[in-house]
């Protein structure tokens, strides 16, 4: 039954994270926002929405570890799981922006959560304040500096003409799916934890991940499928960003988040690693491009971090 409400949550997940990233993109169309902004902005933070749902409701219901964990293991699945199948399946190609921008500031928010999570043990609100604050930071940061070639690919112009019956629809389809989504996923891990008598940590850092990371997962298959560009590794960097200024930064506001000594030990380490290997992958040994060899790398990484975190 457990697993059950952990595929119910899932698929919910799936469902509002899509509808939600449709009505915010109609919504900033008719009012003539550009695309660029609309993909840093209203897609990047529409895509975090299951994973800042499902790491509050773990924070309100006392399963701290899952609302920590969930982006740790998110931020890791992003990486080491997505971006893997994508260079797999396709060809990916890395640009000036990921080395003079993207990795750099993801890997400064990585190890500006590190130093918050050892220096007591707890996220508290101040912290996510700092967390929040520095989000909006690189928002105006990354607007100023660009000139406008990242534009989104996944942005479809044709929403610019659904009419506002059609986008209040799909916001409620969106919120009672996330609802429902982040509720049926976060009860079934905590309960299936408890089950098979493993930590919350671990059913976050793995099973609660890879389903908060599965509209992107989604997203690059189906962009793959239509030989489109897809989501890039741009994107999916923004996206960790993202988890890590939004998602805790919120949750840490409404509700300071408690560490537990093995994410210090164990988790937090895993996810500076694959932040590292990255960049390493990136640039050894043929630069600027990730191909099947190493998301073939990427991904037996992966499983190998799940299995440890299992046993």
């Amino acid at each position: 039954m457990n697993l059950l409400f952990i595929f119910f949550g899932f698929l919910l997940l799936v469902v509002g994270g899509e509808f939600v990233v449709r009505s915010s993109v109609a919504i900033s169309l008719k009012f003539n926002i550009s695309r660029f902004v609309i993909g840093m902005t209203v897609v990047a933070f529409a895509t975090s929405l299951p994973e800042l749902i499902v790491s509050i409701n773990a924070a309100l219901n006392d399963s701290p570890a899952i609302a920590i964990n969930n982006v740790i293991g998110s931020n890791i699945a992003n990486i080491a799981l997505v971006l893997s199948i994508i260079s797999i399946l396709s060809f990916l190609k890395v640009g000036n922006n990921f080395y003079k921008r993207d990795w750099p500031i993801m890997f400064s928010f990585s190890i500006l959560l590190i130093v918050f999570c050892i220096t007591d043990q707890i996220l508290n609100q101040l912290e996510g304040v700092i967390l929040v604050i520095s989000l909006f930071f690189f928002i105006y940061y990354s607007l100023k500096k660009s000139n406008n070639e990242l534009i989104a690919d996944d942005v479809d112009d044709k929403l610019v003409f659904t009419t506002n019956t059609k986008i209040i629809i799909w916001l409620i389809i969106s919120t009672v799916s996330l609802y429902f989504g982040a509720e049926f996923l976060v009860n079934g891990a905590v309960n299936f934890a408890k089950q098979i008598n493993i930590s919350e940590a671990v059913i976050s850092v793995s099973i609660v991940a890879i389903g908060t990371s599965i509209p992107e997962l989604a997203a690059s298959l189906i962009a793959i499928a239509k030989k489109e560009k897809g989501i890039s590794v741009g994107n999916l960097i923004g996206s960790n960003i993202f988890n890590i200024g939004s998602v805790l930064g919120i949750t840490a506001i409404i509700k300071p988040i408690q560490i537990a000594q093995e994410i210090i030990e164990r988790d937090i380490i895993w996810m500076l690693f694959f932040t590292l290997l990255l960049l390493f992958m990136a640039i050894l040994p043929k630069r600027d491009n990730l191909g099947k060899s190493k998301g073939f790398i990427m991904l037996l990484l992966y499983f190998t971090f799940i299995t440890l975190a299992f046993i």
